[in-house]
């Protein structure tokens, strides 16, 4: 099978985004520090975002690095418009967005004529049917991630953040050029955390998917450096 349009010319160690899920810009900063060139791509989410980490959006862009900034904006669309365009000039790769047409559609339209990519996301990995059905969602998860990840792609969205398990599903409707970006994964053995809908990065390949995120078995891993390596050379032996 060719490689498809989404990660075409990528190197497996840009397909592997490590989550700096710290609680400081020391701390992040020192796991950098600590990978060096293992990772080349890196997640800034809510707990960094909050301790002032969109300042190292720049930082980390001006290194070379590719930055994944995980704030999944949902709000009226002017207001995500306006924090779309504020994001679009740190430089960073890849933003997400709820999944919610309105949403999706302002998103689209604020980061035109920037290189920043929207990402939507469809449902939380820590989401499971019985989670679905409880927040008042008619729709199981998985018909529900297929509903949204159409819908996104109608709008124009650049990718969908979706568990690995809905993944070949999603390769199979969706146009190639549409980047799978998945959460919950772990390597055989990791501890699952708080994730219910989880998969091994050869399986999350073997199934579509184009991006593995990945925190905690690398950013708490021992010696995290070979945990990321390890990693890479996992994608890169991985066939989907």
């Amino acid at each position: 099978m060719t490689e498809k349009i989404a990660t075409q010319g990528i190197t497996p160690r840009d397909r592997l985004i490590v989550a700096l899920d710290l609680p400081s810009i020391a701390a992040a900063q020192a796991m950098v520090a600590r990978l060096g060139d293992s990772v080349s791509f890196y997640k800034i989410g809510y707990q960094l975002a909050y301790t002032g980490g969109l300042s190292m959006v720049g930082e980390l862009a001006g290194a070379g690095k590719k930055v994944f900034v995980d704030l999944k904006l949902h709000d009226i669309g002017n207001t995500v418009a306006s924090g779309v365009e504020s994001l679009a000039k740190l430089g960073a790769t890849f933003l997400t967005v709820h999944a919610y047409p309105q949403t999706m559609k302002a998103a689209v339209e604020a980061r035109e004529g920037s290189p920043l990519k929207i990402l939507a996301v469809t449902v939380l990995t820590s989401y499971n049917d019985s989670d679905a059905q409880e927040a008042g969602y008619r729709l199981g998860v998985s018909d529900m991630v297929e509903m949204r990840a159409r819908q996104a792609q109608a709008i124009g969205v650049d990718g969908i953040v979706c568990s690995a398990e809905e993944a070949s599903n999603l390769r199979k409707i969706l146009d190639p050029k549409i980047a799978l970006v998945t959460p919950g994964i772990r390597p055989a053995g990791s501890d699952i955390g708080d994730q219910k809908r989880i998969m091994t990065p050869t399986r999350a390949i073997q199934s579509g998917v184009d991006y593995l995120v990945v925190g905690r078995p690398v950013i708490g891993a021992a010696d995290p450096k070979a945990a990321a390596d390890a990693i890479v050379a996992e994608v890169a032996a991985a066939r989907p």
